[in-house]
């Protein structure tokens, strides 16, 4: 593994950044259950989210934190991690811009399941959610959607439960690799590049393994030829063969 300390990635500063209103709509408008809304609609819409920016690794909001507020990501990078009762750190999701997190349904006494940390600077739009509820019963296609968001989601949790629980480390981390490419890819000479600060730790806290065990398989992944690493980077070389492994009995 290249013990480079440069890095390929695009550095992301939001020093006089500026959510503009046009910004705020196409952020939004990438949100699953406001697609189906009208701009005019949207405009509405807008008008019930406030603008936050947060620095580099500063908290938004903890596990256990009273859950009143769903959040849409504008720029920047958002990791959502939950802490286990041993006191370990399992890394559940990373947000880019037009993903939303918190949980649109929770009521009055709910609280938030995971901690939501900025990777990088960012901007956040933010609405409370029982201005979100009235928005849900403005817009019946919201409403619908987001039912069904949130079973896709319930069902990609068992998924990753089960990986978790049942598949190999090599398996969970090509898996791994190839779901951040999908997302975060972006074509640069060094290949697949994942566009997103992302350290050994992290990807040992997605595959729920060890951060010496990741690394020795990341290692071999790289002598194979399958990725390009560094200091908290990673570029896909062969997506297809990653694949593979991933599915592979």
């Amino acid at each position: 593994m290249s013990d480079k300390r440069e890095t390929p990635l695009t550095s992301l500063s939001l020093e006089g950044h500026h959510c503009t209103v046009d910004l705020r709509l196409a952020k939004l408008g990438m949100v699953p259950f406001f697609q189906d809304l009208s701009e005019e609609q949207l405009r509405k819409v807008n008008k019930k989210f406030t603008a936050n920016h947060y620095s580099k690794g500063e908290t938004i909001y903890r596990q256990g934190d009273s859950a009143t507020m769903l959040r849409v990501v504008v720029a920047g990078n958002v990791k959502l991690a939950a802490h286990t009762l041993e006191g370990e750190s399992v890394l559940l999701d990373m947000l880019q811009p037009g993903d939303f997190f918190g949980n649109p349904m929770a009521g009055s006494k709910d609280i938030y399941d995971e901690t939501a940390e900025n990777q990088t600077s960012t901007c956040i739009l933010s609405i409370r959610i029982s201005d979100f509820k009235e928005v849900m019963s403005r817009y019946p296609s919201v409403a619908m959607s987001v039912l069904d968001i949130m079973a896709d989601r319930l069902n990609e949790s068992r998924q990753r439960i089960q990986h978790l629980t049942t598949l190999p480390v090599k398996k969970r981390l090509a898996h791994i690799l190839v779901t951040l490419g999908n997302k975060f890819g972006e074509k640069h000479s060094r290949g697949l590049l994942i566009q997103l600060p992302l350290s050994r730790k992290d990807l040992a806290n997605m595959a729920g393994t060890s951060a010496e065990t990741t690394s020795r398989i990341m290692s071999q992944f790289q002598e194979d030829g399958l990725i390009t690493s560094g200091r908290q980077w990673v570029a896909i070389n062969d997506k297809p063969k990653l694949l593979h492994i991933s599915v592979k009995d």
